[in-house]
């Protein structure tokens, strides 16, 4: 045994308790569980019209008739075919959640596109019509909530996804529809968070096939040649062929080498969102169906507790099978928002269904 003295044991004791110091100073700050920690290093900010840069003391200075600072630039009027910018965001930082409002009606919903880049990257990581984005199919308004989402009946919508970033964060708002629309909204977000290089940014992906091909299974995210986490999805379905039940196809999900047959496979459309025997009207905190109503359905699942993970690759495919008086192959409508998280720098999104692809036989009033 090697025999120190006393001055030793205090200076490796000293170093001991630096160490421990610096490991606590470095910990992930949980801030929703851990509310009561005050110094965590983060600095809140928040953006909109009133304040389109966030930057501190500059919030509220637009004018009304009531004067400087009494609700003078709440929203503005989205020209149709116009672009606006939502944020421009020096990181790092983490966007902590987005709220919205805008005109409520279908057609509007899934004309405006909401757009995110990550980092400097040249193409957006987040492409998907506003509604979906903010959970719900077919944009329908159907006030409810769940672990990611809230919607109000008059289509105040949330989403509360964290969104980090290391440089910067820029996001757009686009109306590809033919009317000038109302626009409010607020971004929250955090600075000087303290990301690691190879951290998830939050990516959506929009696909619609109206109708899909028969024995072809829809593809919820095509190939992803990176590491990352699924995190679920927002899924809208018009069965047309309302004399049948339209649910009995399998999510599979292909990753880290998976071929010909997945590493997870479900046992039913309905069951991957954890109900049962056909549709219900329930939504959940991690699971459920926010309209199912004249055919239209708008399900989603987010694995929050139980997190889907891939090292290297992953696809993922949903299948059309329906049942009447036994299994039988169909054709259905169907779109779905996917949301995962992946490093950047991360592959181009495939495109986007335009604006008629996207509101042909949606919801109608």
């Amino acid at each position: 045994m090697v025999k120190r003295t006393v001055s030793e044991k205090v200076l490796c004791l000293s170093l001991f308790v630096v160490m421990l110091g610096c490991i606590s100073c470095q910990r992930t700050v949980d801030i929703v569980t851990e509310p009561y920690l005050l110094d965590t290093g983060l600095v809140s900010r928040s953006i909109c019209f009133e304040n389109p840069t966030g930057a501190p003391g500059e919030g509220g200075k637009a004018a009304s008739r009531l004067g400087v600072g009494r609700k003078g630039a709440p929203s503005i009027s989205l020209k149709a075919g116009q672009e606006v910018q939502l944020c421009d965001i020096e990181g790092p930082g983490t966007i902590r959640h987005i709220w919205m409002t805008t005109r409520r009606d279908a057609l509007n919903l899934r004309s405006l596109v909401i757009r995110a880049w990550w980092d400097g990257q040249g193409h957006p990581s987040i492409e998907c019509p506003i509604s979906d984005f903010m959970g719900f199919a077919h944009g329908k308004v159907m006030p409810y909530f769940s672990a990611v989402h809230s919607l109000g009946k008059n289509a105040g919508m949330n989403i509360w996804l964290p969104m980090p970033f290391a440089s910067r964060a820029k996001i757009t708002l686009t109306n590809d529809g033919e009317k000038d629309v109302p626009l409010y909204y607020q971004i929250d977000y955090t600075i000087a968070d303290k990301h690691p290089e190879d951290v998830g940014r939050l990516h959506v992906l929009f696909r619609r096939e109206n109708p899909t091909t028969m024995k072809k299974d829809f593809v919820m995210l095509p190939q992803r040649k990176n590491k990352g986490r699924f995190m679920g999805a927002i899924i809208g379905v018009r069965n047309l062929t309302p004399g049948q039940w339209w649910g009995e196809g399998e999510i599979k999900i292909y990753m880290d080498g998976d071929t010909d047959f997945p590493t997870i496979c479900g046992t039913g459309s309905e069951d991957y969102v954890c109900l049962s025997y056909g549709m219900q009207q329930t939504p959940y905190l991690y699971n459920g169906c926010s309209l199912n109503e004249n055919n239209f359905v708008s399900m989603y699942r987010w694995h929050v507790p139980d997190p889907i993970s891939w090292r290297k690759e992953c696809r993922i495919t949903i299948q059309q099978i329906a049942w009447k008086d036994s299994l039988a192959e169909t054709q259905d409508d169907w779109s779905c928002a996917t949301f995962w998280y992946e490093p950047v720098p991360s592959a181009a999104l495939p495109q986007m269904p335009d604006v008629k692809a996207r509101t042909t036989d949606i919801w109608q009033d």
